[in-house]
């Protein structure tokens, strides 16, 4: 390997603390950390450090959080890092044409999708949505069109039937932070294959809002079974039962074919709640009440009166 690079780093939630994790451990430098600015989080609101904030303090490592990429304070201080190479996992903001300038080797992102499809803000969440069995990540140089340049690296993991976007994410941390060393070692050294993508046929991957998880029990019943591990942690897939909102944590689809129309329930005792859907049914296996804990259906159905044609969804 040539000499060591002075690398910046691009990130904030968990999801590129191991990438981080395996820069510091490397032969490279850390010169730098960009991350979010502080955000209140958790159920009391306190403002807190971000994931990779939190690392690079312990680190010793200075943190540049910027509002605004275009705040004039930033590039100077980035500039003075003198950094090699940039190096982008879920930082969460467009980089501007004078950052993506400022390195000389410019910057790479680790991108949590087998691209061309699924650039964008939720790549996890939008192929377990879509159904997808298989799923990786893509190392990819940045370029000003959002998740399209050129693959350095890519690889592949199944997406197991009962794993959810947090299980997915993790382990796809993992995964680009095992990719990322030997992509910059072949890339430091001239060799590596710089390999254009096909934008025809490119997905988006939209940013998941709270009105997402709203269940349309006329869908099949695999198709919400996907939503609902889909959206899991957040924004969480839910419906109305007698009024009340209820987030579905867990459930699996049926090939019954009810005779109730979708989003009735067909079953609420001996610990099963099962609700029509448009070519199935859908048993809830774990299910939370607004203001209440989590709870196995058994658990819910004890301390809630549902009965066979209660409607779901109002």
């Amino acid at each position: 390997m040539s000499a060591p690079l002075r690398i910046v780093y691009f990130g904030t939630p968990e999801f590129a603390v191991p990438a981080l994790e395996r820069l510091l451990a490397s032969p490279h430098h850390v010169v730098g950390v960009v991350t979010q600015p502080d955000r209140r989080r958790g159920r009391g609101q306190k403002t807190s450090d971000s994931p990779v904030k939190a690392r690079a303090v312990a680190a010793g490592i200075p943190v540049l959080q910027p509002e605004r990429l275009k705040d004039p304070a930033f590039m100077p201080a980035l500039s003075e890092l003198r950094p090699d190479l940039g190096v982008v996992a879920a930082y969460g903001k467009i980089l501007t044409d004078e950052v993506l300038a400022a390195p000389p080797l410019g910057l790479i992102n680790i991108h949590a999708s087998l691209l061309p499809k699924y650039r964008g803000a939720a790549p996890v969440h939008r192929a377990i949505i879509a159904g997808e069995t298989m799923t990786g990540v893509t190392i990819m140089r940045v370029v000003k069109a959002l998740d399209a340049g050129p693959i350095l690296a890519i690889a592949e993991r199944r997406i197991g039937p009962d794993e959810t976007s947090l299980d997915v994410e993790r382990a796809l941390a993992i995964l680009g932070a095992e990719l990322l060393i030997p992509t910059i070692d072949t890339m430091e050294s001239g060799f590596i294959n710089e390999t254009p993508q096909d934008d025809e046929s490119a997905t988006y991957a939209h940013r998941l809002k709270k009105e997402d998880g709203l269940v349309d029990w006329t869908r099949p019943a695999l198709e919400i079974r996907n939503l609902i591990r889909g959206l899991h942690p957040w924004p969480h897939a839910y419906t109305f039962l007698r009024g009340k909102r209820v987030i579905l944590l867990r459930a699996i689809a049926s090939g019954e074919q009810p005779r109730e129309q979708p989003g009735t329930v067909v079953q609420a005792q001996n610990g099963r709640l099962a609700i029509a859907a448009g070519d199935g049914v859908v048993d809830i296996g774990e299910l939370q009440a607004e203001g209440s804990r989590a709870m196995s259906a058994r658990e819910f159905l004890a301390g809630h009166h549902l009965a066979p044609g209660d409607r779901a969804g109002t």
